[in-house]
C-alpha cells in the first residue's frame, strides 16, 4: 500500500477539502492510503471519516504554523519520523512552498503542489509581492507535478511552468448523488419542516461565513427583495468566523423571517434539490465544488462575476451578475434562471464526465500520477 501525505490547513467542510474527501472515498484503499497534516489542535469534520478510512492525522500547531522555519521543521520531522510515505500533495496556495522544500529535505520522491484558487487574498505590499513571486519560485523548484482545478488556478500558482506540465484534475464529485436528488426531491416535506409555501422563491448561500463569500451582500439582496413584497425564503448553509455578524445583521435588518440558518449539513445534495436559486456573491473564488454539485443537480446559480467563467459548464443553469450592479439587475437574472428549462439528467451527467467530473475519472488520473 502507497501512504500519500495530504498538507492541509483544516479538513472541515469547505470546497478543497470536500475534493479531497470526495477523492479519498473513491481511491482504491488497498492500493493508496492518505494521511493528513492540519496546522490546528482544533477538532474538524472530517476527522472521523478519515481515521474510519484508515487515514491518520498529524498536527502542527497554530504557533508554530506562524513560524515559517518551525513549520518547516516540524513537516520534516513528521514526514522523517513516519516513513514511508510514497507522495506528498500540498493544498495551501502559497505556503506550499515551504511544504515542498520540507518533503524534498525528508527524501519523498513524488512532491505534487495543488492549486485550488485564483488569487491570494492578502495585502499587496512590497512584502507580500516579494513573497508571492519567492514562493512561487520555490513551488515552481520543489515540486515534481503541478495540478489545478483549473486553468486560471494554474496560471496564478504556477506562471513560469510549462502549461503543458500542469495537469488539471476538476473538483470532481460523486455525480449520481446529485443527479438522482432533483428526481426524487420531497419538496413538500422540506417546505413543511421550514414553513414555506409552495409558490415561495427558495435562494441558499452554501459556504463559510468569511469575508470572501459576502454575505452581507445577500443580506442586502434579501431586504431589497422584501421591500418589493416578494415571497422568497433564503438559506444560509455553513458556518465561520463571521456567523454571529451575520445573524446579528439579519436581525438588524427585520429579516429573520425570511433568512434561514441551517447550520453545517450533509445533506447538501437534497438542500440543492429543493433551491430554486444558488447564491454565490463572493468577492473571488477558484473553482468551487459547490458550484459542480449545484449543476449536477440541475440547480440555476446566480453569482458574482468575479467567479472565473470556467465554473460554467454549458448547462445553462449559471449567469453571472456584477456585485456593483443593482439589486433590479440581479432580480432580472434571477426571474431569467428560474424561468429556463432544465436539462435532463442523462444530458447533465455526459457534460459532467466530458468535462472530467465524475469522481471515477478524477482518481484515476490521480493514480497514474502517484505511479
Amino acid at each position: 500500500m502507497k501512504r500519500i501525505l495530504h498538507i492541509v490547513g483544516t479538513m472541515n467542510r469547505a470546497g478543497a477539502e470536500t475534493m479531497v474527501m470526495n477523492l479519498y472515498r473513491a481511491i482504491d484503499r488497498t492500493k493508496y492510503q492518505f494521511d493528513f497534516v492540519y496546522f490546528t489542535q482544533q477538532p474538524c469534520d472530517f476527522d472521523k471519516e478519515i481515521e474510519d478510512l484508515g487515514g491518520r492525522i498529524f498536527r502542527i500547531s497554530e504557533k508554530e504554523f506562524n513560524s515559517s522555519f518551525k513549520r518547516t521543521y516540524k513537516l520534516y520531522q513528521i514526514i522523517k519520523e513516519n516513513k514511508p510515505f510514497h507522495a506528498v500533495q500540498c493544498h495551501q496556495l502559497l505556503a506550499n512552498s515551504f511544504h515542498l522544500m520540507a518533503a524534498y529535505f525528508a527524501g519523498i520522491k513524488i512532491r505534487l503542489a495543488h492549486a485550488h484558487s485564483t488569487r491570494d487574498f492578502n495585502d499587496n505590499s512590497f512584502a507580500r509581492r516579494f513573497y508571492r513571486k519567492f514562493s512561487k519560485f520555490l513551488i515552481k523548484s520543489f515540486s515534481t507535478n503541478f495540478v489545478a482545478c483549473g486553468v486560471e488556478a494554474g496560471n496564478f500558482l504556477f506562471p513560469k511552468v510549462n502549461k503543458n506540465k500542469i495537469l488539471f484534475i476538476p473538483n470532481a464529485i460523486d455525480v449520481h448523488k446529485f443527479l438522482s436528488s432533483r428526481n426524487h426531491r420531497d419538496k413538500t416535506i422540506f417546505f413543511k419542516n421550514n414553513q414555506i409555501k409552495e409558490d415561495t422563491i427558495v435562494f441558499s448561500q452554501i459556504g463559510r461565513f468569511m469575508e470572501v463569500k459576502n454575505h452581507k451582500f445577500s443580506v442586502d439582496f434579501a431586504l431589497y427583495l422584501k421591500s418589493l413584497g416578494i415571497d422568497f425564503q433564503m438559506f444560509f448553509v455553513g458556518f465561520g468566523v463571521l456567523e454571529d455578524k451575520i445573524k446579528e445583521l439579519v436581525i438588524d435588518k427585520n429579516l429573520s423571517n425570511n433568512i434561514t440558518f441551517l447550520g453545517l449539513r450533509e445533506d447538501i445534495d437534497l438542500i440543492l434539490a429543493n433551491t430554486d436559486i444558488m447564491l454565490m456573491p463572493s468577492l473571488y473564488e477558484g473553482f468551487p465544488v459547490i458550484l459542480v454539485e449545484s449543476q449536477a443537480a440541475g440547480t440555476p446559480a446566480l453569482i458574482s462575476d468575479q467567479i472565473s467563467n470556467e465554473v460554467d459548464l454549458g448547462m445553462d443553469l449559471v449567469k453571472f451578475c456584477d456585485l456593483n450592479a443593482t439589486f433590479d439587475i440581479w432580480l432580472d437574472k434571477t426571474n431569467l434562471l428560474l424561468s429556463t428549462q432544465k436539462n435532463h439528467p442523462e444530458e447533465r451527467l455526459e457534460i459532467l464526465r466530458k468535462r472530467g467530473f465524475d469522481i471515477d475519472v478524477s482518481v484515476k488520473v490521480l493514480e497514474k500520477v502517484y505511479n
